[in-house]
């Protein structure tokens, strides 16, 4: 296992350092530059140039490349052009409500998921299938943002439930405040692991080990809970984390709506400012999220299915 994990740490330095190339020449490639972001439209060329030598922007792109992946090697970021603070300060201030949105919406749907799928299944064609399958078609139909603006319309504003935007204090503030953008992205997440999980968990059932375990008169909750769920929630895991990834970059037009200090805002305001070493190190952070998901998803798996071997 350990040895598994060291391999695929490794594996991840030379993607990084591609993600690395493709940030930094990409965002070069967008029309505009920080020094007259900074200074504005009326701006002289004599103080545009002065200002992009400051930062370092009128050398050779190569040599600003070299300069960047200098101070990366040392854990060095760099400093935000615009908020005039080290960048791995200002993604360390943006990064826990996006985490939390994250892994919020991720749990609500997880338990959204689990009853309906082993409801829908345990009564496959029946009207409680039926619902469930309506409920779906229903969820994916509706995108999560548009879902977030009608429940902040209704319980945010109309009825007053919730708050209309914002983090709050406390473990128990953020759960208060962030439960409508969460329940929102827990729906549509919610949507696609149901369907999954449904047919796992029917696949399972007719499976040859599932008729043993109930002939040598093992209860029907105890085959359910430990040969049914155990077996069927593999192909989930690996759904909800490309889902995971999926939702912890797709998290900016819910922290927009919310107004959540999240880092979806950080790279948003970023590209407007042309604030290169924020989008640069909000990339590389996500980038290395990303890697790690997929390495914690293919640990679960092995434990989960000991039919896997981590080699």
């Amino acid at each position: 296992m350990l040895g598994y994990i060291i391999r695929r740490i490794i594996v991840m330095i030379p993607v990084l350092f591609a993600l690395t190339i493709f940030t930094f020449f990409l965002v070069r490639l967008v029309p505009g530059n920080p020094a007259s972001v900074m200074l504005g439209p009326r701006a002289t060329p004599e103080a545009i140039a002065s200002i992009e030598e400051s930062l370092g922007l009128d050398k050779p792109l190569l040599v600003q490349y070299g300069y960047f992946m200098r101070d990366l090697l040392q854990g060095d970021l760099g400093d935000s052009i615009r908020k005039k603070q080290p960048v791995t300060t200002v993604i360390g201030d943006r990064i826990g409500p996006t985490l939390f949105l994250v892994f919020y919406s991720m749990i609500l749907a997880v338990l959204i998921t689990v009853p309906m799928a082993t409801v829908a299944a345990l009564n496959k064609e029946r009207w409680p299938d039926q619902i469930v399958r309506i409920f779906t078609l229903g969820a994916l139909a509706m995108p999560a943002y548009w879902v977030g603006m009608m429940l902040l319309q209704l319980l945010a504003v109309k009825y007053k439930i919730f708050p209309v935007a914002g983090y709050g204090d406390g473990f128990f503030g953020h759960l208060y405040y962030l439960f409508l953008p969460a329940i929102s992205l827990a729906l549509a997440i919610a949507a696609l692991t149901i369907r999954s999980l449904r047919s796992s968990i029917l696949e399972t059932l007719g499976s040859d080990y599932v008729r043993t375990a109930r002939a040598k008169g093992l209860s029907g909750r105890s085959v359910f809970s430990w040969h049914v769920m155990r077996n069927s929630s593999l192909s989930s895991i690996t759904l909800l984390g490309l889902i995971f990834v999926f939702v912890i970059g797709g998290t900016t037009i819910m922290e927009t709506i919310f107004s959540i200090p999240g880092i979806g805002q950080l790279i948003v305001r970023g590209i407007f400012d042309r604030d290169y070493p924020v989008i640069q190190g909000v990339t590389l952070v996500i980038g290395v999220i990303v890697l790690l998901t997929s390495l914690v998803v293919d640990i679960l798996y092995a434990a989960l299915d000991p039919r896997v071997k981590l080699s």
